[in-house]
């Protein structure tokens, strides 16, 4: 299995105590995730953040209808946490969210190891770019969630 990794970074003019909970919605990552893949929360209820939630998503990948199950592997509030896949379209999916107080600020940061079928080829023609395209789109979004000022 070949993994990849993708990491991004992402100022935020305001301080982790403001930022980290927004992260600490499950509901909130569909405000930040693009339109076009539909994505809905499945988990009934409120839903507490800590190590060991499960948590069920519907979405669309090109058109295709996906179901996607992560957990919280790791929660350090409000530094960072760690999501993995346990069902869904990658083989392995490991996404680790970071938050460090800066300037008055917060540094957000996404890294993420993943592995798909198909290996280099299908992440070279499909994938990365589409990862690419989802983390700008929240990058963008949370821009606007969090302005300046």
């Amino acid at each position: 299995m070949t993994c990849h990794t993708f990491s991004s970074e992402l100022f935020l003019p305001h301080p982790p105590d403001l930022v980290f909970p927004f992260f600490s919605d499950a509901r909130n990552l569909g405000t930040i995730t693009p339109p076009w893949l539909r994505f809905e929360v499945l988990t009934p209820g409120d839903l507490e953040m800590k190590t060991g939630v499960i948590i069920d998503y519907r979405l669309r990948v090109h058109g295709l209808p996906l179901r996607w199950q992560s957990k919280i592997t790791r929660w350090e509030p409000p530094y960072s946490f760690t999501d993995e896949q346990i069902r869904g379209p990658y083989r392995k999916w490991v996404h680790t969210h970071s938050f460090q107080g800066r300037d008055g600020g917060t540094l957000c940061g996404d890294h993420v190891e993943y592995a798909v079928p198909g290996g280099w080829l299908i992440n070279f023609l499909l994938v990365r770019r589409d990862i690419e395209k989802i983390f700008h789109y929240r990058q963008e979004a949370l821009n606007r969630i969090f302005p300046a000022g």
